[in-house]
């Protein structure tokens, strides 16, 4: 297939003057030329740099890879035929059929209605496939176009400093709970390329990941406590409850104070610090 670098260039800006920055969760400020987001805009909600986006818009750019058009999408809020058509103006087959990473914008909404919750959406194989500002700042940016730079097993097991954002003592069972969930996402894919891409990968990682396969255990992940040492307001405990999405291999994730805790009001402060660049894995 070949990419159509003007149609495509004129469609990201027509969807980009579409977006207003407050749907997407940022301020829509004074002195806007543009009643839709900037492209510097764009560029940072899907996780690429300027130049490449800009390049996009001008017609020049390189051929992006599914990765690049699927944070694209997200970035613009497209709706699951706007993101069909973007695949096939960059000369790629859209992912039809299969488990996918376009994020519908019915969840993103939700996402900017809870301001002061931190709330992600992930994929069945743990990918971060979007974020409010709150989870950004709670924990991390890792919402990213690469394969597995966006993953949380991945980053949990090959990322020693993810570690450092949890007690020592919970390492071994957050491991665990990973390898678990991770096992039953496999099974219920039966096998396929990404899941066993991404299975491959961490079994050349070492012995800790390789261990904890060959145990077989299997838990799908529903509603959990965990602790996070945040480096800006210290230790914080927080309840996850996972809900599933219509699309049924996307999970929101919700994560609220326990009743009787402080965590709301450190969470408050956080939100009034603003965005940190703190990253620890899910």
């Amino acid at each position: 297939m070949k990419i159509d670098r003007v149609a495509l260039a004129d469609f990201l800006r027509r969807r980009r003057d579409r977006v207003r920055p407050q749907d997407a969760g940022l301020p829509a400020g004074p002195r806007r030329r543009t009643p839709g987001l900037r492209r510097e805009e764009v560029a940072q909600l899907a996780g690429m740099s300027a130049d490449y986006y800009i390049r996009l818009e001008q017609a020049r750019g390189p051929h992006p890879s599914p990765e690049m058009l699927a944070a694209l999408a997200r970035a613009l809020r497209l709706s699951d035929d706007e993101r069909d058509h973007l695949y096939l103006l960059a000369g790629r087959r859209p992912p039809l059929g299969a488990p996918g990473d376009h994020v519908s914008p019915g969840l993103l909404h939700l996402l900017d209605q809870m301001p002061g919750t931190p709330v992600q959406v992930l994929g069945d194989l743990g990918d971060v496939l979007a974020q409010n500002a709150m989870a950004e700042a709670l924990l991390g940016g890792v919402c990213t176009v690469s394969e597995h730079g966006r993953n949380v097993v991945w980053r949990w097991f090959a990322d020693p400093a993810q570690r450092a954002a949890y007690p020592p003592e919970e390492h071994a069972h957050h491991s665990r709970v990973h390898v678990a969930d991770l096992r039953a996402a496999v099974a219920r894919r039966g096998g396929d390329p990404a899941s066993t891409r991404l299975v491959e990968r961490l079994l050349g990682l070492g012995d800790e990941f390789t261990a904890l396969w060959e145990l077989h255990e299997v838990s799908v992940r529903r509603a959990s406590r965990m602790r996070v040492l945040h480096p800006l307001i210290g230790a914080v405990e927080l309840d996850c409850q996972v809900l599933l999405a219509p699309e049924g291999d996307q999970r929101v994730v919700l994560h609220t104070p326990p009743a009787g805790s402080d965590t709301a009001e450190r969470l408050g402060l956080l939100q009034v610090a603003g965005t940190g660049r703190f990253s620890p894995a899910l």
